[in-house]
């Protein structure tokens, strides 16, 4: 049964050569694989059924191409949006950053010259509280982990807990309301 309240559709973009391969992608600009593009095209028959009163994206070419592919290329850019800035650690695979590093987490960490989990956390607030101020449905192309911070805070947990969270490339995930607009849920993660 459909939610009488407004949804917030999260797409994590599509496969890139570094998220195939494990690598930190923040603000590099890496393209999509084909079987990225593959997988994006393949979203606009998942969305189709959508009825969306507001399209936003990362600034990120990824994201962007993911939108377009999927048939939402009017998607309106929000720098807020972007994914995290992994600083130091961008390009980098977890296993090479712990090999420096024992014991680090992005979420509880965050990353050298990049962002903390504060300020990850601090955009993603702003983007809460712009998509609460929305009437209707939202349909939102990003990153991975800004995605997870962005799901703890609309949660109301802090947004470390967004490392409970895993979202693979082009899955589609569903935020919205249980019985009122005063309580946020997950209605849906990590569709692919």
């Amino acid at each position: 049964m459909a939610s009488p309240y407004p949804e917030i559709t999260l797409v994590r973009h599509g496969e890139t050569e570094w998220s195939a391969t494990g690598k930190h992608t923040g603000r590099s600009d890496i393209p999509l694989t084909a079987k990225g593009e593959d997988a994006a095209r393949k979203l606009a028959e998942r969305l189709r059924d959508g009825t969306f009163s507001t399209i936003w994206t990362s600034p990120s070419s990824r994201a962007r191409r993911t939108a377009e592919l999927a048939g939402f290329g009017a998607a309106e850019i929000k720098p807020d949006l972007a994914e995290w800035d992994y600083g130091a650690y961008e390009g980098l695979k977890t296993k090479e950053i712990l090999v420096e590093r024992p014991g680090w987490s992005l979420f509880r960490d965050g990353c050298p010259d990049g962002e903390s989990v504060m300020q990850a956390g601090a955009r993603a607030d702003r983007v809460v509280t712009a998509l609460r101020e929305v009437s209707g449905n939202v349909l939102l192309f990003s990153s991975s982990h800004f995605l997870r911070t962005l799901t703890a805070r609309w949660l109301g947990l802090p947004a470390l807990q967004g490392a409970l969270l895993v979202l693979d490339t082009a899955s589609i995930s569903i935020l919205g309301y249980e019985h009122d607009m005063g309580e946020p849920v997950v209605r849906r993660w990590n569709q692919t």
